[in-house]
């Protein structure tokens, strides 16, 4: 069995400042990594999809690399709207997949073998946008990687590229949707589309695959349908994904929290509890 985990949206702030003033982002994440550390047996290796930081600030992505670098697992990085494509490229050049990604394009999207997986990574990042944007040469680039090699594939962006029905997020998704939706149609062994950005579970079909969105390791965004919303978060527990890829039967993904809880407990507790008037 491969075991691919996804966290998402740490954003990270420069030490001693919190996000939004009450969210302990760093905090928060540092938790995220005591989770998976504890998990048995542990990820082949961790996918982080995107706003990575909250600002794009230098000394977010120092906190970041000091955070992540407690994991023994290849770390696989990518960027969000929070993020700046070339600043976290520098910020991490050493790390698999960032080190061999093309930089013709300024995308930041590479390719990376985990166990049975092929991670396929994409930058949806628009420079001083909340939107997201893949591009026409990244997404040619796409087509022509999934081409390559017929072995599962997951491929990861930050923007969930259909709508969630939450209006105020679904306004600021991927831009690009019908193109992507083209490309990854044509390769039947795409196995998951993996995103954040929208700080909630969810879980959808798109294009012949599965999408799964992934919640914050942080603050969780407020579930209200209405068109009128306001943006705003709330404290439900962190999770994060794991992605299985058991041969022979493809992937599953299982929501796991960050938080423990009571337990664990036996099944059957009551064998051999005498009741009474027995």
């Amino acid at each position: 069995m491969t075991i691919l985990a996804q966290i998402t949206d740490l954003h990270l702030r420069p030490r001693g400042l919190t996000c939004y003033r009450v969210s302990d982002t760093n905090n928060l994440a540092e938790r995220a990594i005591r989770a998976l550390l504890a998990l048995s047996p542990r990820p082949d290796a961790v996918v982080v999809t995107g706003d990575i930081t909250d600002g794009a600030d230098a000394r977010e992505y120092a906190l970041a690399r000091h955070i992540l670098g407690r994991l023994p697992m290849p770390v696989y990085v990518l960027p969000g709207n929070h993020d700046s494509s070339d600043t976290l490229r520098a910020a991490f050049s050493d790390y698999p997949g960032i080190r061999d990604a093309p930089t013709a394009s300024g995308k930041l999207h590479y390719t990376a073998d985990v166990g049975g997986l092929r991670l396929v990574a994409l930058d949806s990042s628009v420079a001083g946008k909340p939107f997201g944007l893949l591009g026409a040469e990244q997404l040619a680039w796409l087509d022509r990687v999934l081409a390559e090699d017929d072995r599962p594939a997951v491929v990861a962006v930050h923007h969930p590229p259909m709508a969630t029905g939450i209006q105020h997020m679904d306004s600021i998704a991927l831009h690009d949707t019908d193109a992507f939706a083209a490309v990854l149609s044509r390769h039947a062994h795409v196995e998951r589309l993996i995103c954040g950005h929208v700080h909630r579970p969810i879980v959808a079909g798109f294009a012949g695959t599965v999408m799964t969105l992934a919640p914050s390791t942080a603050h969780q965004l407020v579930l209200d349908f209405d068109d009128k919303a306001p943006v705003d978060f709330n404290f439900e527990p962190p999770a994060y994904f794991l992605h299985c890829h058991l041969p022979g039967s493809g992937l599953v993904s299982h929501l796991a929290y960050v938080e423990n809880f009571p337990g664990p407990y036996p099944f059957w507790a009551d064998e051999g509890v005498r009741w009474p008037g027995e």
